[in-house]
């Protein structure tokens, strides 16, 4: 997918102490430019702050931002920066260091813009795709984190499945957009990335359902359906069929749609990994929760054939595609399909990820047992590291 290149020189820019214009680039502008791979992303966090997230999809250099000072002071800016490709976007947490950056880039004739916002601008991109038109289903992207939640519009009434609080009056604004009134909140599990925005949701509206499986904790809201496997759910004339898929978690529930031949996994399977089975487990039961997972991907989920499409909860931010979706088929072609009980949970327990960050808390908090109000968007930035690292093709 080909897009224009944005103009530095005719993009918003901010002004430095010296007054200089300094050309600044949106977090919207530059994921439309990382579709090209043109941009070289220089990254002046410390390597700690980029070795736990970073911007996927482009050309990459880190140069810790005391580099830069030190340079500006020896006037040797030109030689710290001389082996970086332009044109160059550089990154910072908030887009103040990187500022500064840009202005001694520009001072030696470097073609450079910054990141307006910094990482935190990245974290609250937030991106609509409409995967299908009858019913209406929307995919939402949230590209720094790799977390994906879903609209959808039937005859008048919407359903949101994993909404994130960050981004609550997006699906409303949606759902109104397409005809649809929103009437039920659903989490598919307990997540453990991101807060959940279902209580916040049933807060603002008393016509908003949250609806959790039965085994799922409840919320800290008043009211809160929660549905059984094989239980309808009901959005205008489209039912929504529960499917208990534990594993990743006990109260795990993907969701199939009959009339569009999609399956909501969730966290039960991804497109390019299996989950983690370890994030409720304890040690000891760790081992039990990943054959459970096992035979949910090979016996719960064999009812549905190949051309079933399926959408998940999550993806691998270094995945820059602007959809995430397929044939089950397709991801049947994991290697867990070949394995053997006893291999799969062998493989999946011997390479996974660090858990995310700050997933005890976030978990309290979305169980209801802890509120987090002002530093709820901080506690969730970074990737989502909800898949395993093995069993992919």
């Amino acid at each position: 997918m080909d897009q224009e290149k944005p103009d530095s020189d005719s993009d918003a820019a901010s002004s430095s102490d010296s007054g200089s214009l300094v050309g600044s680039i949106t977090a919207e502008e530059l994921r439309q430019w990382l579709d090209t791979d043109e941009p070289t992303l220089l990254d002046i966090r410390n390597r700690d702050e980029v070795e736990a997230w970073r911007i996927e999809g482009a050309d990459r250099t880190e140069i810790p931002y005391m580099r830069f000072l030190s340079a500006s002071v020896t006037n040797s800016v030109e030689e710290l920066a001389a082996d970086i490709d332009q044109p160059v976007v550089v990154v910072c947490p908030r887009g103040e260091e990187s500022a500064s950056v840009v202005e001694m880039l520009h001072q030696v004739g470097i073609e450079a813009v910054n990141l307006t916002g910094g990482m935190h601008s990245w974290a609250q991109l937030y991106e609509g795709f409409t995967l299908d038109t009858e019913p209406v289903l929307i995919q939402y992207d949230r590209p720094s984190s790799g977390c994906l939640s879903y609209l959808l519009v039937s005859d008048g009434e919407a359903a949101v499945i994993d909404p994130l609080r960050a981004f609550v009056d997006r699906y409303r604004a949606d759902a109104a957009e397409h005809g649809g009134t929103l009437v039920s909140a659903i989490d598919t599990h307990l997540h453990a990335d991101h807060i959940s925005g279902l209580s916040l949701l049933a807060e603002q509206s008393e016509s908003v359902e949250p609806i959790v499986s039965t085994k799922t904790a409840m919320r800290g809201v008043e009211r809160v359906s929660t549905v059984d496997a094989g239980e309808p759910i009901t959005v205008g004339t489209t039912s929504i069929e529960p499917i208990a898929a534990p594993g990743h978690t006990s109260g795990m529930t993907a969701l199939y749609v009959a009339d569009l031949d999609l399956l909501l996994t969730g966290d039960g399977l991804f497109i390019e990994h299996v989950p983690r089975p370890d994030l409720e487990a304890d040690a000891a039961d760790v081992r039990d929760a990943a054959r459970t997972l096992y035979r949910t991907l090979t016996d719960r989920f064999a009812r549905f054939d190949d051309e079933t499409r399926i959408v998940p909860g999550h993806y691998d931010p270094s995945n820059t595609e602007r959809s995430h979706i397929a044939r089950l088929g397709d991801v049947r072609d994991l290697s867990v399909f070949d394995m053997t009980e006893a291999a799969f949970v062998d493989s999946v327990l011997n390479d996974m990820p660090p858990r995310p960050n700050n997933y005890e808390r976030i978990i309290d908090i979305n169980c209801g047992t802890e509120v987090a109000e002002d530093e709820a968007f901080e506690l969730e930035l970074g990737p989502n590291n909800c898949a395993a690292g093995s069993t992919s093709n």
